[in-house]
């Protein structure tokens, strides 16, 4: 997949080497000389150009692009200017960095697809969302092995764990569901409530809107999860 990772801060440098290093086209940018040299034998391009500057986004691959991540933190003008004008490009999806509540409702109304917390989520995490299908959520326990939260993909929705061949095909292990229940307050008030259904066994089987959680090689989940 190709990648658009706007400011190089801790966050952003860190997310676009992770993902050029799980062999994606990555394009770095900073305003910061600096930042573009110490990175660009980790990254997959780096640009030294102004993201608030129309003449100089417009020159960029935004069409062959599947995400930009505006990671600018330092600065919460420059982060929405460019995130405006990102969006206005139409570019396929667009993620940002919000700093505090004011900031994210203001990116929401620009409407951004997603809002990055970094002070709460890690770049880690973030480049399993990016690289790997329908992940609510990710959690490394080492460099190669990982445990996921993915979306059940409509094509296995009424079929068991065993159906799908989880184990004998992927070589991946479930560990439970979570089902969205419907849940009413004191005061009559209807939400919805996620709720972990146990341990999972092989004639579990999965429901529309379920969240799986699965463990196995990071290989292996890329494998299940990009098919």
């Amino acid at each position: 997949m190709k990648y658009i990772v706007v400011g190089l801060g801790n966050f952003g440098a860190s997310l676009a080497e992770k993902l050029t290093s799980q062999g994606n086209e990555v394009i770095g940018i900073d305003s910061r000389m600096t930042k573009v040299d110490l990175f660009k034998e980790r990254i997959s391009h780096t640009i030294c150009m102004d993201a608030t500057d129309e003449s100089t986004v417009s020159g960029l691959p935004l069409k062959d692009t599947d995400v930009v991540i505006i990671a600018i933190g330092e600065d919460q003008g420059a982060n929405v200017m460019a995130t405006a004008l990102f969006k206005n490009y139409q570019v396929k999806r667009l993620i940002s960095r919000a700093i505090d509540p004011l900031h994210e409702k203001v990116l929401i109304a620009i409407g951004v697809d997603e809002i990055v917390h970094p002070e709460e989520e890690t770049a880690e995490r973030w480049a399993k969302k990016l690289c790997l299908t329908n992940v609510v959520d990710s959690f490394e326990l080492s460099q190669d092995f990982s445990i996921i939260e993915i979306e059940v993909p409509n094509k296995y929705v009424g079929k068991t764990i065993k159906e799908i061949g989880l184990r004998s095909k992927y070589n991946i292990l479930a560990l439970t569901t979570i089902k969205k229940t419907e849940v009413k307050s004191v005061v009559g008030k209807t939400r919805n409530e996620d709720r972990v259904q146990g341990v999972a066994s092989p004639d579990t089987v999965l429901g529309e809107h379920d969240i799986l959680v699965i463990y196995g090689a990071n290989r292996d989940l890329r494998n299940f999860t990009n098919q």
